[in-house]
């Protein structure tokens, strides 16, 4: 199919929006990439129904973007279609216990209203920069609770656009990670919270704030942790014994406040990024023979 005739196909679709070579650094917590080829924004169920349905059936490849917290773009682009969901997903319905979530709905903004109505349980995502829907793909979790805890249920469109609803038991929850059909997209979380005062809540919310402020770097974008933590230790502590804090490779570097964030100092290339990971990485493996994980995703098309 030709560019062209795609990109007609996409617009002709009732609530999406179409852009072609759309630059992503914008889009990623980093600040680093090139441009895809097909950028779509959408804005109603129907609308990603209909357009993950066009492009299964000419098989163009699909990368769903969230708030691009931990993501990180090639400088060459991503090539095929980038969808974000904007529109009824940045939507929240909330009940007495609990609320239905759309998956674009910022988790910093969801944190903050929480506390304002007494709803505990979600105190531990203060100061996590991503959506809703990124937050359960990656189980984000820290200070002891994670998203498995609270949630209950999925809405999603399958590869095809077709619905899917998946019970918490159906999600396969592991250490930073919510198994999914393939290619499924979140669109709605549901959520279960306890109600308690909201100055309980508050209080909750502001130590970690506290906690975060004392040990995590500010002032550069960065991804939040790069890599997971290994059974029985920490990658911060890892990458601090083997020396790393503050190595760098062009714009890129180990942040000199918390081992396990790599900031942009101002420069910085996605390539840059990967051959920092990397020397980490081998650093850390040849001192302590332990092999990092990344939590940070890496998406379109990269030099060999």
């Amino acid at each position: 199919m030709s560019t062209d005739r795609l990109t007609t196909e996409l617009c002709g679709i009732a609530g999406v929006a179409v852009r072609v070579r759309e630059p992503l650094a914008r889009y990623t917590s980093f600040k680093v990439g090139g441009p895809a080829d097909y950028f779509v924004e959408a804005n109603t169920n129907r609308g990603l129904s209909a357009c993950l349905r066009v492009l299964a059936c000419r098989g163009v490849p699909v990368l769903l973007l969230g708030n691009g917290s931990n993501l990180l773009v090639s400088d060459r682009g991503v090539r095929g279609v980038v969808v974000r969901l904007r529109g009824e997903f940045r939507r929240v319905r909330w009940r007495d216990a609990g609320a239905d979530v759309g998956a674009a709905y910022a988790v910093s903004r969801l944190v903050r209203e929480t506390v304002r109505r007494g709803l505990a349980g979600l105190e531990f995502a203060e100061g996590i920069p991503g959506s809703v829907g990124g937050s359960l793909v990656m189980n984000a979790g820290a200070y002891g609770s994670e998203m498995e805890r609270i949630v209950t249920r999925v809405e999603a469109v399958d590869a095809c656009g077709e619905p899917l609803v998946l019970a918490h038991e159906e999600l396969s929850f592991s250490y930073r990670e919510a198994r999914l059909p393939e290619g499924a997209v979140v669109t709605r979380v549901g959520l279960a919270l306890t109600p308690e005062t909201p100055d309980a809540v508050d209080a909750r919310m502001r130590a970690i704030m506290a906690r975060r402020r004392e040990s995590q770097p500010s002032g550069h974008p960065n991804f939040g942790s790069v890599f997971r933590n290994p059974p029985g230790d920490y990658a911060g502590r890892l990458i601090e014994a083997s020396g790393l804090k503050g190595l760098r490779v062009g714009g890129a570097e180990v942040s000199r406040r918390h081992a396990n964030f790599i900031v942009n100092r101002g420069d910085a290339r996605a390539e840059d990024v990967r051959r920092l990971i990397e020397q980490v990485s081998s650093r850390v493996e040849s001192r302590f023979s332990v092999t990092l994980q990344t939590e940070v995703r890496f998406a379109g098309e990269w030099p060999p």
